[in-house]
């Protein structure tokens, strides 16, 4: 792996991947902290750009981290349970998850847009690979080579799509894949149009378009899915800062926190 520097040209909902790549880094760096992301830690350094708007933004660095705390579960469940399944991660960014959950027996696709820097990063080949394209061209599909038990990764993303957008992914998905399970991240409604809370997210140009509270409320658009289960960010939020662990119980967090939507092909 070549340690030249790497200036990314991205703008928009692409380069908000590197804010939250920035805060994975950011605190896993921090010895007082118990989520761990070294890849990032290795690899931040090599990206130049400037990370200042993230560095001020606490409230999408901590978005950023409790949600990944939490899909790291629901993934590694997922996996413990099929260890011979293939992920499919989604609008991918520069995210490092296969190398915290990885048993020598996934197969991994990284799917994202082709402009994005990752393989001029990772030159990933074997179990973990690239896949540039867009999620909404059902050409990606073709490009899973190894099925079986599948698992769709969606973080950080439909906040930035168009409802219709998430029904034609979701279809995709439902149309090439059997045994298909997604994990599916949700923005609040009440957020909506309230980009301007993350600072650093605003800067990119990047805005929220679109959120749902409950598989529930996805109606058609989750069209041959059936609901697991609806989980949240809240209880990642406790690996940022223990003194939430007295706020947990309160309803209002679990109604305006990140929602995490669990289901699978009926």
């Amino acid at each position: 792996m070549s340690n030249e520097k790497i200036k990314p040209k991205l703008n928009g909902t692409a380069e908000t991947m590197l804010q939250c790549f920035y805060a994975r880094a950011m605190h896993s760096r921090n010895p007082k902290n118990k989520f761990r992301d070294t890849k990032a830690e290795e690899l931040i350094d090599r990206i130049d750009y400037d990370f200042s708007n993230a560095k001020k933004d606490t409230a999408m660095s901590g978005g950023i981290v409790a949600r990944s705390v939490v899909f790291d579960e629901l993934v590694s469940d997922f996996i413990r349970k099929n260890p011979d399944c293939t992920v499919v991660n989604i609008a991918c960014g520069l995210d490092t998850r296969f190398y915290r959950m990885d048993n020598g027996k996934i197969t991994w696709y990284n799917l994202d847009l082709p402009e994005t820097i990752r393989d001029s990063i990772y030159q990933e080949s074997g179990r973990v690979s690239t896949i540039a394209c867009s999620v909404l061209d059902p050409a990606w599909a073709d490009q899973v080579k190894v099925r079986g038990k599948m698992l769709f990764i969606i973080e950080g993303l439909t906040m930035y799509m168009k409802a219709d957008e998430v029904r034609m992914m979701l279809a995709i998905i439902r149309d090439h894949f059997d045994n298909a399970y997604g994990c599916m991240e949700t923005l609040c409604p009440y957020f909506v149009k309230k980009e301007n809370i993350e600072k650093s997210i605003q800067a990119t140009g990047a805005t929220f378009t679109w959120g749902a509270n409950s598989f529930a409320d996805l109606g058609d658009i989750a069209a041959g899915f059936r609901k697991v289960k609806d989980d949240n960010i809240a209880r990642g939020m406790e690996t940022l800062n223990p003194i939430y662990k007295l706020v947990m119980w309160m309803p209002i967090i679990h109604k305006f926190a990140e929602k995490i939507l669990v289901f699978e092909k009926a």
